[in-house]
């Protein structure tokens, strides 16, 4: 009689799969309530080695042209696709979906990357402003990147919902530290596999697994976090207090949908700066 090999599914931090410093894991069960693998539940060192990552990658990818950034996004689509069978069999076995319903969340998931790369060089034809203003001086609004995004996924969702947590922020050139849902966390680390082998460079997307509340605390009270999303949190109210400390960009409800193929582009704008030039008319 052949066991069956159980996989331990890992962290994966500036584009590389490390256990969790702690070396501490927990079980995740199918929807029958089987065992179905071990996953690693991620420490206070590997948040601060995720933002030290995520910092050093921000600059890089917030310079690459929005045409490449779309590019990029584009490319996880496709690889996403390539995968499309391991995606389907992952959501059913978690959540117990029929092969409709799964095919329909992976279709929603591949969607929302197409989506997002078509914005990554419209973000400003759309929401910039040259305003009006009593002098002669040009007056321009401009959208730019953040920094570091710390976000937490649907905890109801295993694929689409952390796809339309990530995309959001790296559209515009943040990097970001994503938690998954605790109970539905294989896909996210199979999606870490696809964007390890996609062409976004290691440590724009890091994606930490184990328990909300525990990372969310260590990332509301980072200094070096510049935003954090907290629509997939259920102690928003004591995480926002700790983001006050340094006056962090903080996302509470934004109205908009994590579930469907398409995003919101009051999304992509909640986690970047608006950026205010004047200039002098010549005359």
């Amino acid at each position: 009689m052949r066991l069956e090999v159980k996989k331990t599914y890992k962290l994966f931090i500036g584009g590389k799969f490390p256990r969790s410093e702690s070396g501490r894991i927990y079980k995740v069960n199918n929807h029958k309530g089987e065992f179905l693998a071990n996953v690693a539940k991620a420490s206070r060192k590997d948040v601060r080695d995720s933002v030290v990552v995520a910092r050093s990658a921000q600059s890089g990818w917030a310079s690459a042209t929005p045409y490449n950034r779309g590019q990029v996004l584009y490319r996880i689509a496709e690889m996403l696709e390539g995968r499309r069978e391991q995606f389907v069999a992952e959501i059913r076995e978690l959540t117990g979906k029929s092969e409709k319903q799964a095919n329909q969340e992976v279709d929603s998931a591949i969607d929302s990357w197409v989506w997002h790369a078509g914005w990554t060089d419209k973000i400003d034809a759309v929401a910039g402003n040259m305003n009006p203003v009593a002098g002669p001086f040009f007056n321009i609004s401009t959208n730019q990147p953040t920094g570091v995004v710390a976000a937490f996924a649907p905890q109801d969702s295993s694929l689409v919902g952390l796809v339309n947590t990530i995309a959001p922020a790296i559209v515009s050139g943040n990097s970001i530290i994503a938690i998954t849902s605790e109970t539905l966390p294989i896909c996210a680390v199979t999606l870490a596999e696809v964007l390890e082998t996609s062409d976004l460079p290691g440590g724009v997307v890091n994606i930490l697994t184990g328990n909300a509340s525990e990372l969310g605390s260590w990332l509301a009270s980072h200094m070096d976090v510049n935003a954090i999303d907290l629509e997939g949190t259920s102690n928003a109210a004591e995480l926002e207090m700790l983001a006050a400390e340094n006056l962090k960009r903080v996302i509470r409800k934004g109205g908009y949908s994590r579930t469907g193929a398409k995003g919101s582009l009051q999304h992509i704008l909640d986690l970047m700066e608006t950026k205010t030039v004047w200039h002098p008319k010549g005359h």
